[in-house]
C-alpha cells in the first residue's frame, strides 16, 4: 500500500497546467525508482495470472502506452502493482511534437484532450531506457510483461510509413514481451488512414514479413498487437478483424482517444484539437471491444483501454470480451490506488464467472 495518499497530491498537481504537472511527476518517478522512496507510490500486485498471446500476465491490469513514451519509468511504475507496462509510443527520430499547450484536462467529465503528437527522444534513446529496467531482471514469480509501442514520424510522408514501423520494429524487437503497432492517435496528420483496408493490410503484410526474419534472428517470437481507434463504424471493425487475422497479429488493443466531443459539449477545453480520453470514451471502446469479439472469436486476445476509471469500468470491458485492461487517465484522476481496486475487482470476476 502506498505510503502517500494520491488524494493529498492530486490538488497540487491539478493547481499545474497538465503538461507540466506530467513531466513533474514523471521525472519524479525517474528520480525516485528503486530507492526507498518509491514506497510513497508502490502499491500491492494483485495475483491473478492470466496467459495471453503466450505470455504469462501478473494480473489483468496493465498501464497505456503515452504515459510513458521515452520508456523512463518502467520500474516506477510496474511497483505500483501493474500486471503489465506498455511504454512508447516510439518513433525512428526523436520529435517535439505539437505546439504547447496541448494537453488540457475537462475534471467535470473525468476527462483529458490531448494533441501531444507522439513527442519522444528517438528510438535509441528508448531503447537504452528499456535495457536500464531492472524489474524485468528480477527473480518474480510472474515477471512483469513489458510491451513496446511503436509509431511513425510526424515528417515522415504517410506513403512511406511503413518504412518507419519496420525501423522501430527492428529495434525493439529483441527487448519487448510484444510490440505495439500504433496506427489510431489522432495526433499525427492522415495516421489513421492507416487503419483502412489497404493500408492496413499493405502496413501488416509488410511487419508480418519482418517479424518472419527478426524470429530467425533473435530465436524468438514476440507477439504483435495492432492499437485502433474508437472512432470506427461496423463495417470498418470488420475489416480489420479480417486484416488482423489475415496476417497472423497476435492480438488488438482497443482503443486509442476519441474525436467525438459529444459527451463534453459545451465544457471548458471541449473544443481544443486532439483525442479525448477518460470516462467519455468508455462506451464507444466497449461497444469496438464488444464487436471485435464477436467477430474474432473468444480466443483472439484484445487488450481493452479506454475510460478505466473504477473497479466496475475494468470489470465493464471484460464483460464487453477484452482479456485485460490498460489504464491512463484514470491514473490521473484516481492516483495508483486505481490499479490494485481494479486487478482485485477483476479478479473477483473471473473466479465468479
Amino acid at each position: 500500500m502506498a505510503l502517500f495518499p494520491y488524494a493529498l497530491a492530486r490538488p497540487f498537481l491539478f493547481g499545474l497546467d497538465a503538461e507540466t504537472a506530467h513531466e513533474l511527476t514523471m521525472a519524479s518517478l525517474a528520480r525516485t525508482q528503486g530507492t526507498p522512496l518509491s514506497l510513497a507510490y508502490c502499491g500491492t500486485q494483485v495475483d491473478d495470472p492470466v496467459e495471453l498471446a503466450g505470455l504469462k500476465f501478473a494480473n489483468r491490469v496493465g498501464l497505456a502506452a503515452g504515459l510513458d513514451k521515452n520508456a523512463r519509468c518502467i520500474d516506477g511504475l510496474a511497483a505500483m502493482g501493474f500486471g503489465f507496462v506498455e511504454v512508447g509510443t516510439v518513433t525512428p527520430k526523436a520529435q517535439s511534437g505539437n505546439p504547447k499547450p496541448r494537453m488540457f484536462r475537462l475534471p467535470e467529465a473525468n476527462a483529458l484532450i490531448n494533441r501531444l503528437g507522439f513527442n519522444n527522444d528517438g528510438l535509441d534513446a528508448f531503447i537504452a531506457n528499456v535495457q536500464k529496467s531492472k524489474v524485468r531482471q528480477s527473480s518474480a514469480k510472474t515477471p512483469l510483461i513489458l510491451g513496446l509501442n511503436i509509431g511513425k514520424n510526424a515528417t515522415t510522408p504517410i506513403e512511406n510509413a511503413v518504412d518507419d514501423y519496420l525501423i522501430c520494429l527492428d529495434g525493439v524487437y529483441p527487448h519487448a514481451d510484444y510490440v505495439t503497432v500504433n496506427i489510431s492517435s489522432p495526433n499525427t496528420k492522415n495516421l489513421r488512414a492507416l487503419q483502412s483496408d489497404e493500408a492496413l493490410s499493405a502496413l501488416l503484410s509488410a511487419i508480418a514479413g519482418r517479424r518472419d526474419k527478426l524470429v530467425k534472428q533473435h530465436g524468438k517470437r514476440v507477439p504483435i498487437f495492432v492499437k485502433i481507434a474508437p472512432d470506427l463504424d461496423a463495417t470498418q471493425i470488420d475489416v480489420i478483424a479480417a486484416t488482423l487475422q489475415r496476417h497472423e497479429m497476435d492480438g488488438v488493443v482497443a482503443t486509442n482517444t476519441t474525436l467525438n466531443r459529444d459527451a463534453v459539449k459545451g465544457m471548458r477545453h471541449a473544443e481544443e484539437a486532439g483525442g479525448l480520453s477518460g470516462s467519455p470514451v468508455l462506451e464507444a471502446s466497449n461497444r469496438v471491444i464488444s464487436q471485435l469479439r464477436a467477430t474474432l472469436g473468444k480466443d483472439f486476445p484484445i487488450i481493452g483501454v479506454g475510460g478505466v476509471m473504477s473497479a466496475l469500468d475494468a470489470v465493464s470491458k471484460i464483460k464487453a470480451g477484452a482479456d485485460v485492461v490498460q489504464i491512463y487517465t484514470g491514473l490521473i484522476y484516481k492516483g495508483p490506488e486505481l490499479v490494485t481496486q481494479a486487478a482485485q475487482a477483476m479478479k473477483k470476476a473471473a473466479q465468479q464467472h
